[in-house]
Order: C-alpha cells, then sequence, then structure tokens
C-alpha cells in the first residue's frame, strides 16, 4: 500500500481527483471557499509559500496538514497540534439501524444545519460536491450523517461524520461510517479519516470499526494578515 499521498493529503486530493475544485500555482494550491477551507503545498521552499499567499485573499482563515511551511510574518497560526489519521483495510461490520438516504442537493440546508452544530466551521455549501454522503432522518430532521470528502490516488477519507445530541449513542455514525467505508473498499479503495486526538469516543467507535492508526500530521488553522 503506496500511503505517501496520506502523507501530505490536501495537496494529494488537490493535484489529482480533486483538482477541479480547487485553484492552484506551480507550488500551492487551494479548495475554492465554498467547498473546503483547506490548502496545502508541494514542498516547503520559500517559493510555495509565496505562491500559497497569492492565493489566498487577506483575512481569510484555511487550515494545513501534512507539510506546514514556515509561513512568517504575514501569517497569524492557531492551534497548530498533530491530528491523528487512521485507515481500514478490512470490510466493516454493519449495525442494524434506521433507513438511511443518500444526500445531495435538497439535502443541502439541512446538512449545513448539522454540521453547523456538531462540528462547524468545516462543511461548507459545496463541500456535498466533495463526494457522496447518506443520513439518517427522524421525524423531518437529519440527525445524522457522513460522506466521503478527500480523495486521493488510492484513497477515500470519510468526514462529515455528525450525529445531533439529541440522538447520539445510538450508533447511528458507526452505521453510515460503515456503509460509506465498505463502499470505497469495494471500488478498490482504502478508507482513512482523520479525528482530533481527545475525541476519544469517535476514536473508540473507529477502532470498533477496524480502523487503526496510521500516522499523526502536523495541522494547523492559518490566518493570512492584511498586506
Amino acid at each position: 500500500m503506496n500511503t505517501q499521498p496520506l502523507e501530505n493529503p490536501f495537496w494529494a486530493a488537490l493535484t489529482s481527483h480533486q483538482a477541479h475544485l480547487g485553484v492552484r500555482d506551480e507550488l500551492a494550491a487551494r479548495y475554492v471557499p465554498e467547498v473546503a477551507p483547506f490548502a496545502g503545498v508541494g514542498d516547503l521552499t520559500a517559493t510555495a509559500t509565496e505562491q500559497l499567499a497569492r492565493l489566498v485573499t487577506p483575512g481569510e482563515s484555511l487550515y494545513l496538514l501534512g507539510l506546514l511551511p514556515d509561513l512568517g510574518l504575514g501569517w497569524a497560526v492557531k492551534n497548530r497540534c498533530l491530528l491523528p489519521q487512521m485507515v481500514c483495510e478490512k470490510p466493516m461490520s454493519v449495525r442494524d439501524g434506521p433507513e438511511w438516504i443518500e444526500l445531495g442537493e435538497p439535502h443541502r440546508a439541512d446538512m449545513l444545519a448539522l454540521t453547523g452544530l456538531v462540528f462547524p466551521g468545516f462543511f461548507r455549501p459545496r463541500t456535498l460536491e466533495m463526494g457522496r454522503y447518506i443520513g439518517i432522518y427522524s421525524d423531518g430532521q437529519l440527525v445524522a450523517m457522513a460522506g466521503e470528502r478527500l480523495r486521493v490516488p488510492g484513497f477515500q477519507e470519510i468526514s462529515g461524520v455528525c450525529t445531533h445530541p439529541d440522538h447520539a449513542g445510538r450508533g447511528y455514525a458507526q452505521r453510515l461510517v460503515a456503509e460509506i467505508g465498505n463502499a470505497a473498499l469495494a471500488r478498490g479503495l482504502t478508507p482513512f479519516l482523520h479525528v482530533y486526538s481527545d475525541n476519544r469516543r469517535a476514536i473508540a467507535v473507529y477502532e470498533k470499526l477496524g480502523f487503526r492508526l496510521r500516522a499523526e500530521l502536523p495541522f494547523c488553522a492559518v490566518t493570512r494578515l492584511a498586506d
């Protein structure tokens, strides 16, 4: 298994399967703001840093993962940490539960509302264009969802895993992650995901499904300062 694309996943996705969702210079790339707040560089040279600055509007914030260049005085850097990256190489057991549906354009507002409540800032109006999403409704309300975000050669990221607090503890997220992950495996792709190290509850669910820690990648939020 060639894991090289996972070492710098934002860059790997933006220079392969998801290039159409972003903008790029030779050594820097980023998703358009309506899709995702992510950017990446191809190396740690000053040229890559300069090109990244040209792609980001002054005052705009986004996230870097994997390669973190020395951005210098023109940027504010916050929440630097090591972000666990997990992979699953075997089919996952799908637990019983309510029926799920495919999510798309008619469900955009519901997806934004749920992610905004549970995990704000990452899911944008066009994030659903990054891949396939599925969800569970209860009494007309979207109460759980999961889907595909980064797509890099050989691998499919699972993300957007959210459960409404009123419906937590029922196994909805575990069910949806297994469905999405098994579908990726069936297409010959290895599922992977990212999770904050202090989210022990989510990590336990992923480990139960068969995910294992592959690496901890440098991660931070950055804001380009005004010129």
